[in-house]
């Protein structure tokens, strides 16, 4: 999912977000004459039309909430989080929709031979919802100004695992690994990745995991976070 996020085209600029919203219009206009002159010819609008041009996939309630990506208007991260957070608290969505994070990420930067800290989005043009996925739940945040979709196939949500949601930087999610000491894994992300080892040290605690690892002929002890072995 994270490597998705980075390779998703660039979402929409402010100026085509503009322009969109004056398309809109256009069609809306045009329906309407259309339906005059039906009803001025003694035809019915087809009703059934228009409803199903507004229905959208029915959601199975999830057992517990999860964390889901939404494609947002490029630069429209931090509206779509406030207009997001301010419609949770309008109609009392809080047990619903639990959480909305535009994850960043901080640097310094040294310019003129000055330090200075930046802030800057991890995922530009994605923000990040913990919510119960319901009908409702689905069209409050698809319908909030500035959101394009969902990421997911056909704009389904798929939910992030917590894997994804811990290395990405989302949440702090604790991690049950299914590994003990003396068991092989193989390393999955990081500098090491695709590297085996042999398990020496289990920490449930810090959720890390010390690996012996063969590097230029030589074993070397290493510690990894648990998002990044898996058992094999």
């Amino acid at each position: 999912m994270e490597k998705e996020l980075n390779e998703n085209i660039v979402p929409e600029t402010e100026e085509q977000l503009a322009g969109a919203e004056a398309a809109e219009v256009q069609p809306a206009a045009e329906a309407n004459k259309t339906e005059e002159t039906e009803a001025q010819d003694g035809e019915q609008p087809d009703v059934s039309a228009v409803v199903d041009k507004q229905t959208f996939i029915k959601q199975e309630r999830t057992d517990k909430p999860y964390w889901y990506v939404v494609y947002t208007y490029s630069g429209y991260e931090n509206k779509v989080m406030d207009n997001l957070l301010k419609t949770i608290e309008n109609h009392n969505l809080q047990d619903t929709i639990i959480d909305v994070k535009v994850p960043m990420e901080e640097s310094v930067e040294i310019k003129n031979g000055k330090k200075r800290h930046v802030s800057r989005k991890m995922y530009p043009g994605y923000v990040m919802v913990k919510m119960f996925l319901t009908d409702e739940s689905w069209y409050v945040v698809r319908n909030t100004r500035g959101v394009t979709g969902f990421v997911g196939p056909s704009s389904k949500p798929i939910p992030l695992s917590d894997a994804e949601v811990r290395s990405m930087g989302i949440e702090d999610v604790r991690i049950n690994l299914d590994v003990e000491v003396g068991n092989n894994v193989i390393v999955t992300s990081g500098p090491l990745e695709s590297f085996i080892g042999l398990v020496e040290e289990v920490n449930t605690e810090r959720q890390k995991v010390r690996v012996l690892v063969s590097m230029f002929g030589r074993d070397t002890s290493v510690e990894l976070d648990f998002v990044q072995v898996k058992r094999i």
